[in-house]
């Protein structure tokens, strides 16, 4: 399948031209995000910087489908092993991804309480099931596969429902989700391209055009946040893309990849609720113990923090992707040494510090209106 540079320049550009006026309208209408104890910034800044992401990325999938023919009863009967996907799963992508768009707006906005937001997570997520889009068998790296069967369906949603909230559990500095969700995307481009699934890498490409053109405004010193807008749709979209293109296939290490491409929000919630299951508190509440506030608290300025987050993203990127070059014996070891490592760095940074008392600073009234 071709690159359409059309579709490409009309994701980056949307969001590029669009975000400063989304900003002025959340600003009038109070869709602000405000300083507050466990925050870095000092003045409050519009939210909703995620509608720019979204309509920068849904355009540009549109023209890419009508461009290229893939509305056409041929496409619509087609599977992955043509390079493309069911229209029944597009539809899930984009119904799923509206539903919590909306989620995000609202909570922007006017605030909603994390069992409400769960229940909106489980809503798209139950759309994408709906439409077809499942993990209907995992990968056992010694050989064969593990069929799901009925079981296909809760893994689904426990997925997407996890990386969904993983992604807006790491966005606590300027543009540091925005850039970790375009190296995973990038990431899901490349590996689902080597596997044959190109309609899935090049929506995934789409998807990093459109966090580019909302980054230069998000970026250090932030003139606006993509908020939960933005970070709940990127945390749902690369989760069903994922699923799309990365998890269809029987090689050894299928599992683990998805994993690695969205490793710095899922390690970093891992050990959030290790934290606080040991210090006794609720897992909604929040600490002030996360990756990034370890790393300001060693002296790292704001951007140098961001771009080490930056950075230990696209190793475990480029580990994937390596991952789908190597036998499974290299891969073991590969892998080996990256738990290894991982868990050194873990220690190292105080991740797993549970000695201590919650240094959050008003996380009991956080956990009311943000999971983070």
């Amino acid at each position: 399948m071709e690159v359409n540079y059309w579709a490409l320049g009309l994701a980056f550009g949307l969001p590029l031209i669009l975000t400063p006026y989304i900003g002025k309208l959340a600003a009038r209408l109070g869709a602000v995000d405000r300083p507050a104890a466990r925050k870095v910034h000092k003045n409050a800044v519009p939210r909703w910087g995620g509608l720019a992401i979204f309509a920068g990325f849904v355009a540009s999938l549109l023209f890419f489908f009508w461009q290229s023919g893939l509305f056409s009863e041929t496409w619509l009967q087609a599977g992955a092993g043509s390079g493309a996907f069911p229209v029944n799963e597009v539809l899930g992508l984009l119904g799923g991804g509206l539903v919590i768009l909306t989620v995000g707006v609202i909570d922007d906005w006017r605030g909603l309480s994390p069992w409400l937001k769960l229940f909106g997570q489980l809503s798209a997520a139950a759309v994408l099931v709906a439409c077809g889009v499942t993990v209907d068998f995992i990968t056992n790296p010694l050989g064969g596969m593990i069929n799901l069967g009925v079981f296909s369906i809760p893994v689904t949603i426990a997925w997407v429902v996890g990386i969904t909230n993983a992604l807006n559990l790491v966005d606590g500095l300027d543009g540091l989700a925005a850039g970790i969700a375009a190296i995973a995307s990038g990431t899901v481009a490349v590996v689902a391209y080597g596997q044959g699934a190109t309609a899935v890498a090049f929506c995934a490409l789409l998807l990093v055009a459109a966090i580019l053109g909302f980054l230069p405004y998000n970026f250090h010193p932030a003139r606006i946040f993509m908020g939960d807008t933005g970070s709940l749709f990127l945390g749902f979209t690369l989760s069903s893309l994922a699923i799309l293109g990365l998890t269809k296939s029987a090689t050894a290490f299928a599992l683990v990849l998805p994993i690695l491409v969205l490793g710095v929000p899922i390690f970093d919630t891992v050990f959030a609720i290790i934290r606080r299951i040991a210090r006794r508190q609720h897992i909604f509440e929040a600490d002030r113990d996360h990756l990034h506030h370890r790393l300001l608290d060693l002296g790292l300025s704001h951007r140098q923090t961001v771009l080490v987050n930056y950075g230990v993203s696209l190793v475990l990127g480029g580990s994937a992707v390596l991952l789908t070059r190597l036998t499974t014996a290299q891969g073991l070891v590969v892998l080996l040494l990256l738990c290894t490592v991982g868990l050194f760095a873990a220690s190292r940074f105080g991740l797993l510090v549970i000695s201590r008392p919650s240094r959050a600073g008003g996380a009991s009234k956080s956990a009311a209106s943000r999971i983070k």
